[in-house]
């Protein structure tokens, strides 16, 4: 990082501590990275990547648990990726990085129809030539870049769209049991993660495949949640807390409560009152 001007140097402090702060605290509430684990920090070239493995290569020093960090980037064989810029900055900063070379994207080219949004095809190739790596190097987490502001739009996208009440998880088991994902920076804002990207002048690697693509249903729920927190302040934070405190007996799925049988409950309940008043 270049020599930064007085009250930038400032801003990059309060920043950094915040961020540390929010990863630290996602870290500890999810239980994410236990002693001796081999974490495998998955780096895109991106704003959020960047700054995740930065923060989790801080907050080793001091963290109570020791824990070994691999920085792995994909190498989708887009045209025109500079293929240089990732290895020499992991390099310069010292860590232990690997480059992994899979052409997903003619995959999606000859897959997906012309004008047709090519995330869903990438983002699954892509996830399925991680986790597989991650057991080649014998990683016991895999870290991803996933923001609070994500989690937030996939939840919207998922009730929109899809018709179900998820989102991202901070930590999630694979469906095959043998990856667990976390999401260290589940508690950070994007535009904090924004600005502490600019003040450390990450070499930002852009998204030419799906990233860009005009009229992404993502973009179209970033918009609207950008807008209510510029209308309400502090309603995604609202928002957020509200995906940690899920009350299943308030909704509608008969698969996390028992609806069916709240009559028998009730019988036991009343029953239960009786003996008290009883015993009294």
């Amino acid at each position: 990082m270049q020599e930064l001007l007085p009250e930038d140097k400032r801003e990059f402090n309060k920043l950094q501590k915040r961020l540390r702060r929010h990863v630290g605290q996602a870290i500890a509430d999810y239980n994410m990275i236990q002693e001796g684990d081999k974490v495998m920090v998955c780096l895109s070239g991106g704003k959020d990547s960047y700054t995740m493995l930065d923060i989790l290569m801080s907050l080793q020093k001091s963290a109570p648990v020791k824990f070994d960090l691999v920085a792995v980037n994909l190498d989708q064989k887009q045209p025109g990726f500079p293929e240089h810029v990732l290895p020499e900055y992991l390099a310069l900063i010292g860590v232990d990085y690997h480059i992994l070379e899979r052409d997903t994207y003619s995959i999606v080219q000859e897959k997906v129809p012309e004008g047709k949004t090519t995330c869903a095809l990438c983002s699954r190739l892509r996830r399925g030539s991680l986790y597989g790596f991650a057991e080649e190097i014998g990683a016991t987490k895999i870290a991803l870049g996933h923001h609070r502001d994500d989690m937030l739009e996939t939840l919207f996208l998922n009730m929109f769209y899809g018709g179900t009440l998820k989102a991202m998880p901070p930590k999630l088991l694979s469906d095959d049991g043998k990856n667990i994902v976390i999401r260290p920076m589940a508690y950070c804002v994007e535009k904090e993660i924004e600005a502490f990207s600019e003040l450390k002048k990450f070499p930002i690697i852009p998204c030419n495949l799906c990233g860009s693509q005009d009229g992404l249903q993502r973009q179209v729920v970033k918009e609207m949640l950008q807008s209510w927190e510029k209308q309400h302040p502090g309603r995604l934070d609202t928002m957020f807390r509200a995906m940690q405190n899920v009350a299943p007996s308030q909704l509608a799925d008969t698969d996390l409560f028992d609806f069916k049988n709240l009559e028998q409950k009730q019988v036991q309940m009343m029953a239960k009152r009786i003996d008290i008043v009883n015993a009294g």
